[in-house]
């Protein structure tokens, strides 16, 4: 089965502009998690869709793949589809370009759940954190019914620990694995209450009906960090320079 993973990389985000160019170890940033996707082995494509033509050359001078899309997309999904049109993929995983500590352990976890089962629509991943992200509302949440279905996602405490301590919280992680007829039926779909009250794109597809999957990743060597700011962004060239050296003293 042929499994194509689109990297949506925009320019001008409005915290950090150019964000996808951003240096981190002598590379951009974009450069790092195509690369983390391109050593999965069940991925057979990997494509970064943007909409400015310096990530593109940015793409083309490391010999990877980029599809200039529309500028005027509303969410990143809407661009994944667009850049997935005429490719040829039964699945399609949609990697964000601001979490430069992908590893592709993390691409077969999420693409495992559609493999196993014919009927899945959609998987994501999630992994657990400590109290320091609780009341963080850029830290999104995740709980999940027995069988590791979502429940729901939020920006909220979600379980709320009425009970004590001993609460495992999970950690939404951006990486969403499609087949590709639903990633059509998805972007077809209007928005609805919930995706807008949270600004969550998909509680669309919980709140008409649709399966996700939602799969713990404890890949030891992901870092959780996805890049928003300049202070984000000054934290993961640290973080990089730090593993480089454990390596290095290795």
């Amino acid at each position: 089965m042929k499994v194509a993973a689109i990297i949506p990389a925009r320019f001008h985000s409005t915290r950090l502009p150019g964000k996808p160019l951003a240096d981190i170890g002598g590379k951009p940033m974009i450069r790092h998690v195509y690369e983390a996707v391109r050593n999965s082995p069940e991925v057979t494509q990997v494509i970064v869709a943007t909409d400015d033509q310096r990530i593109c050359d940015a793409v083309a001078d490391f010999g990877g793949t980029a599809r200039m899309t529309s500028a005027n997309h509303a969410t990143g999904t809407d661009r994944i589809a667009e850049a997935a049109d005429g490719v040829d993929a039964a699945i399609v995983i949609n990697v964000q370009g601001d979490e430069p500590f992908i590893t592709a352990a993390m691409i077969s976890d999420v693409l495992r759940p559609l493999l196993d089962d014919p009927a899945l629509p959609m998987s994501t991943l999630m992994h657990q954190i400590g109290e320091e992200g609780f009341s963080n509302p850029n830290v999104v949440k995740v709980v999940t019914d027995r069988r590791g279905n979502a429940l729901y996602f939020s920006r909220s405490l979600i379980p709320f620990p009425r009970n004590g301590s001993g609460l495992r919280v999970f950690e939404h992680i951006g990486v969403y694995c499609y087949r590709r007829e639903f990633l059509a039926q998805f972007i077809a779909m209007e928005q609805t209450p919930l995706e807008r009250a949270e600004s969550l794109e998909q509680l669309r597809a919980l709140e008409n009906g649709y399966r996700i999957a939602v799969v713990e990743t404890a890949d030891p060597q992901y870092i959780p960090l996805s890049i928003d700011t300049a202070e984000d962004l000054e934290r993961a060239r640290q973080l990089y320079l730090a593993r480089q050296n454990g390596s290095s003293q290795r």
